[in-house]
């Protein structure tokens, strides 16, 4: 990783682990549908401007057009409505750990999107972070309360994040990452304004400094900023690179969920979440060799080709295979 691909790594673990926190605090006065809706309108919007002010490229053919469609609902609509959602019943700090888990995710799809195959070892390192997953959500969410399945919506969430980052970088290749979060913002803001008139007619919004100031903030940084730098690294790194953002970013919300928020850490929490994190440290140091496991059958793999412009790591899931 070079030096501008560590400075947006970096921010995006700050600005994305501090997103939680301000979700929590946004939905706690505003209906979490119309939240989200408006978070995501108004970045489209202030995108939108900039695009204009840069005269950006736009969208060559209908290819990528409906790529771009594709993930306005599968990265917005579904996966925001589901967090904004989950964040009444759920704090923040363990909403951070369970999306944790989002880079085992993606190492589990990026071979069954790409024809890959998974080192032995990091199919078991993926058993041990679903069965820890499993224990936080037996002891921390009573089965069958709005906890629970707070926690179970965030997991499904995390699940559309992963399969969409794979997706990303098959098929957005070549588009301007500012034209294209714009868009995306755009379409999961109207999907979400929909969910809002369906299931939130008659829930009125009492905003205050504090949801006035979360809003601004999911805006202007967590949404507008964020996104542009997120699909600008997707397009330099892996999607199994970038995804390990999330393995600093519940380390960022637990600390601002117990100093800011006042919300206790449970020891279970930081057993759940030292097996997620050591897990995937497991996957990603996890390297190719006679051992891979063939998720997908030999003759129905593909090569893969990245850009010119991408890195060939040495020792990454990428590698495991032709």
């Amino acid at each position: 990783m070079r030096r501008p691909h560590v400075i947006a790594y970096i921010s995006l673990c700050l600005i994305w682990g501090s997103t939680w926190l301000a979700v929590h605090v946004l939905v706690h006065d505003v209906p979490p549908f119309w939240a989200a809706a408006l978070r995501f309108f108004l970045a489209a919007v202030l995108l939108l401007v900039w695009v204009m002010v840069r005269g950006a490229e736009w969208p060559r053919d209908r290819r990528q057009w409906n790529a771009i469609l594709v993930l306005g609902f599968t990265v917005i609509t579904i996966p925001y409505a589901l967090q904004f959602w989950a964040q009444q019943y759920v704090t923040s700090s363990l909403s951070a750990v369970l999306f944790s888990a989002l880079p085992l995710t993606v190492a589990l799809l990026t071979p069954l999107m790409t024809h890959h195959t998974v080192p032995r070892q990091a199919v078991f390192a993926m058993l041990m972070a679903f069965g820890g997953l499993l224990v936080l959500l037996y002891t921390d969410l009573e089965f069958g309360s709005r906890a629970f399945w707070g926690g179970i919506a965030v997991l499904v969430s995390m699940f559309g994040s992963a399969w969409s980052a794979v997706y990303a970088k098959v098929h957005l290749r070549g588009v301007d990452p500012v034209i294209s979060t714009a868009f995306q913002l755009l379409i999961g803001a109207v999907g979400l304004f929909w969910v809002t008139w369906a299931l939130e007619p008659h829930r009125q919004a009492h905003w205050t400094r504090s949801s006035v100031l979360a809003l601004v903030f999911l805006v202007s940084f967590g949404s507008a900023t964020a996104f542009a730098i997120y699909y600008w690294l997707l397009q330099r790194l892996q999607p199994y690179q970038v995804s390990t953002i999330n393995l600093v970013i519940p380390v960022v919300a637990v600390l601002e969920g117990s100093l800011l928020g006042h919300e206790p850490i449970p020891l279970m929490m930081i057993v759940a979440m030292a097996i997620v994190l050591g897990s995937v440290g497991v996957v990603l140091r996890a390297e190719a060799g006679a051992k891979a496991v063939e998720l997908v059958p030999s003759d129905a793999r593909a090569p893969y080709s990245p850009r010119m412009s991408e890195p060939e790591p040495s020792d990454s899931l990428s590698k495991t295979g032709k």
